[in-house]
């Protein structure tokens, strides 16, 4: 008995006994020719051998899904333009299934599961369509010329496991696409009068049942006010607010807006009507902080968006050092106004102060308000605020895992200037790994692990990772779109658009860095729309940074844009002066699984007019140095040289070990230095730890009197060897 892994298509003639009954003659007549002119010479083209073919359908097998895919394709698109002189009830219409499966062979015939799915997807699919199995889509996806519509599990006559199913996109517009669309119905099957009756009665009760049905809560805790009188006590007002949606958050049974996008509304009138529709949401939480000396009072109040009562109200008055007690008694009290039950867990968390040292908690909290605000200067004084609330309370899980987030944002930014690469990527995984040994029901170093897995190219791990930050916390954004970058760089793009759609309800108003990965995710996904929409609202949300214009031009370029493109890429070159190139972003983004994903970014940008170097640097290819002239030229060598377009002076020592170090007046790097091929590559601390490779050219009869020039992703290096 011979066992392989073959591709399947199953094709059915849709209501093939009505037409045989109405019009046999005719109706073998059309088959006949159908076969002829379309079905043979597609199955033919695309490598197919023929298994079965039976009088309403045919069994073909296919060494490769992607040519199963585009037969199926061919000749459903060909089927729907055949027939044109014939009536609709007359027409010939396939179903077609495709798998990717284990099968049996005995002679010329198969057998197995990998066939039985192929024939029942055929089964479910639609008069005209095709569906596909999970195991075809993994590897048709991006390399064939249709779209799909992820439909989920679904359960198969006579197939123990469910089965992913995709419906094939054949609308020439929606060529590479993959969308999520809800579980499509099952056919209806006909029922007796009195069954239909019954089911007709009971969607009915059901549908009046739900119009009574209490809704999910959604909540929205507005920045609470600082009435102290002191600007400078906006860190601890702030806080105040974090603690009542770090509490409502951890909750399963209510959905919770994030930090990001109520923070949108910090000092503006409420206006209940506009925060329904913006943020859609039943209730809104809102109140006001003063500190003065040793006393805070805080007050709250709960109301509903949709007729503007005030469901409840309360005034606290605690010393400083009960600021936690008040704190969880808050908590306590708006849950209850929720109608939301209080777990003795719950009560047992909320009331846990999350250190005991109130010194610690102010660095903490100041900590936070540097964070957000995403500057470089203030990402320095951010670290170095958390590194003292650590040294107060090594035992602060809060801080460390708060410390994790913000040294992963340094990396993921390449604020080398704030910490180096690598010294970024060790300080946040051990801030993480410290804060789950401190408190493992914490997510966000999860979330912060998942991102470094990720980069590191340990996918699974990332991925692992990512889910538990989610299963701790399903309502929180940042550990959707932890699942959503992981995702993403794995390759499982509908499932990173369907974290980007959760991420969205609970944060509509996502950070710059966030809406810059949906847009990836969207692009990816071939949806025009949604990618320029979201890299859009990153360049709006930070303006002046150029990392997230240029992705703009990318989408524009799909879009067919070409002028905006150019104009983005322009946009780009003037804010990163001139240092943008394509050489920067294979190193930005070459943790992409699937390196055709990055290919598919790198074309683009390519398209829009961005150059392969820095500056626009390029080379004559006759003076391009092979590698063993690299080596010669440069292993064990002091270059003495300049950079461009400043012309500040440079030096590099390498040693001939390739331990070098880089030097110039304002900058001082060590690194190792390698020939690989015909590049020179360095790899330091900066760039996540990459190797940096370009290409090196002689120079000839030029007034600076440099032998050579060194390009790479970073610099224009005009140098010549010390004697």
């Amino acid at each position: 008995m011979e066992r392989r892994l073959t591709a399947i298509l199953s094709a059915d003639v849709v209501g093939y006994s009505r037409l045989m009954g109405e019009d046999e003659g005719g109706t073998l007549e059309r088959l006949k020719a159908c076969r002829r002119e379309l079905v043979d010479p597609a199955i033919e083209e695309f490598h197919g051998r023929i298994i079965k073919l039976m009088g309403d359908g045919a069994l073909v097998e296919f060494a490769s899904v992607v040519d199963a895919v585009q037969c199926a394709a061919v000749i459903q698109r060909k089927l729907a333009n055949s027939d044109q002189g014939v009536s609709e009830r007359q027409r010939i219409q396939f179903r077609i299934g495709v798998n990717l499966g284990d099968i049996i062979v005995e002679g010329d015939d198969i057998y197995g599961d990998g066939v039985n799915i192929a024939a029942r997807l055929q089964g479910i699919a639609q008069p005209g369509g095709i569906f596909i199995s999970g195991t075809a889509f993994d590897h048709a996806v991006h390399k064939t010329d249709v779209g799909f519509s992820a439909l989920g599990e679904q359960a198969l006559k006579n197939i123990a496991d469910p089965v992913r199913v995709y419906r094939v996109l054949l609308d020439p517009s929606e060529a590479g696409k993959v969308v999520a669309t809800r579980r499509p119905r099952r056919r209806a099957i006909i029922l007796a009068t009195l069954a239909a009756l019954m089911i007709t009665a009971a969607a009915i009760a059901l549908a009046w049942q739900w119009s009574f049905a209490p809704q999910r809560l959604s909540v929205a805790v507005l920045p609470f006010a600082n009435l102290s009188g002191d600007p400078g006590q906006d860190y601890f007002t702030d806080g105040i607010t974090d603690s009542v949606i770090t509490d409502l958050i951890k909750r399963s049974d209510v959905d919770v807006i994030a930090r990001n996008s109520v923070f949108a509304y910090k000092g503006k009138a409420l206006v209940l009507a506009d925060i329904r529709r913006d943020l859609g949401v039943r209730f809104v939480i809102e109140g006001s902080v003063q500190r003065t000396g040793d006393q805070i009072r805080v007050n709250a109040q709960l109301i509903d968006t949709a007729n503007g009562d005030h469901l409840w109200a309360n005034r606290f008055d605690r010393a400083a050092g009960g600021v936690f007690a008040l704190q969880a008694e808050m908590s306590r009290q708006i849950t209850e106004a929720l109608g939301l039950k209080l777990t003795q867990s719950d009560a047992e968390w909320s009331a846990r102060p999350p250190t005991a040292n109130l010194e610690a908690y102010d660095y903490y909290l100041r900590a936070e308000q540097a964070t957000r605000t995403g500057r470089r200067s203030r990402m320095l004084e951010a670290l170095a605020l958390f590194d003292k609330a650590e040294a107060l309370d090594p035992n602060f899980a809060q801080a460390f895992a708060a410390d994790a987030r913000a040294t992963a944002y340094v990396w993921r930014s390449a604020y080398d200037d704030v910490l180096q690469s690598a010294l970024a990527r060790k300080r946040a995984y051990d801030k993480a790994s410290r804060a789950l040994a401190l408190n493992p029901d914490l997510s966000s170093p999860y979330a912060v692990l998942a991102v470094i897995q990720v980069v590191d190219r340990r996918y699974e791990q990332a991925i692992a990772s990512a889910q538990q930050a989610v299963s701790l916390t399903p309502a929180d954004a940042e550990a959707q779109m932890a699942v959503a970058f992981v995702q993403l760089f794995s390759g499982n793009q509908v499932e990173a658009a369907a974290a980007v759609e959760t991420a969205l309800r609970h944060d509509p108003n996502l950070s710059a860095i966030d809406r810059y990965t949906a847009g990836l995710v969207f692009y990816l996904l071939r949806d025009n729309v949604k990618s320029i929409d979201n890299f859009e609202r990153a360049r709006d949300a930070s303006p002046g940074n150029g990392d997230f214009v240029t992705p703009l031009a990318a989408a524009y370029v799909r879009a067919g844009r070409l002028d905006d493109a150019h104009a983005a890429v322009a946009e780009g070159m003037r804010l990163l002066a001139g240092r943008d190139c394509l050489a920067a972003w294979r190193i930005t983004l070459a943790h992409f699984r699937n390196q055709q994903d990055l290919a598919y970014i790198i074309d683009a940008l390519r398209e829009a007019g961005l150059p392969n170097w820095p500056f626009g640097f390029q080379g004559d290819e006759h003076d391009r140095l092979k590698g063993d002239e690299i080596a010669s030229a440069v292993m064990g060598k002091l270059l003495r040289g300049k950079t461009a377009p400043s012309g500040n002076p440079v030096l590099m020592q390498i040693d001939p070990d390739g331990r070098a170090a880089f030097r110039s007046a304002t900058q001082m790097i060590t690194e190792t230095v390698f020939v690989e091929g015909d590049m020179l590559c360095e790899q330091s601390e900066s760039a996540f730890g990459r190797a940096d490779c370009g290409l090196v050219y002689r120079r000839t009869n030029l007034p600076d009197y440099t032998s050579y020039v060194y390009v790479n992703s970073t610099k224009v290096f005009y140098f010549s060897p010390v004697k």
